[in-house]
């Protein structure tokens, strides 16, 4: 198990920062639903969104911290995906960079 931590920087009001990742949530249960399976996302408090999905065979537990001026992404990988933990951090800085309009360029 290896921990992964992603900051993203926003400018967004925290329920604008809601919305967006419950709809991004919404896309990806349907987008990614023959190759991830069940998206198990749910608000624990106003600012944590708790992520749990499979993915190739390996379970990945995470949460999504909603602060004041950026996102915490806490994530704890599985197995050999600690060897792919460069890939996922720049796959989550450009998903939600992007989603949140802060994509670096």
């Amino acid at each position: 198990m290896k921990p992964l931590e992603v900051r993203i920087p926003h400018r967004l009001p925290p329920t604008e920062v809601r919305r967006r990742l419950d709809e991004a949530v919404e896309r990806a249960r349907t987008q990614y639903a023959d190759t991830v399976g069940p998206i198990d996302a749910t608000w624990e408090t106003d600012e944590r969104l708790r992520v749990r999905l499979a993915a190739m065979g390996m379970d990945f537990d995470g949460s999504i911290q909603v602060l004041a001026e950026e996102l915490l992404v806490a994530l704890v990988l599985p197995g050999m995906a600690g060897l792919f933990a460069g890939r996922i951090q720049s796959g989550i800085e450009e998903r939600l960079g992007g989603l949140l309009g802060s994509q670096q360029v």
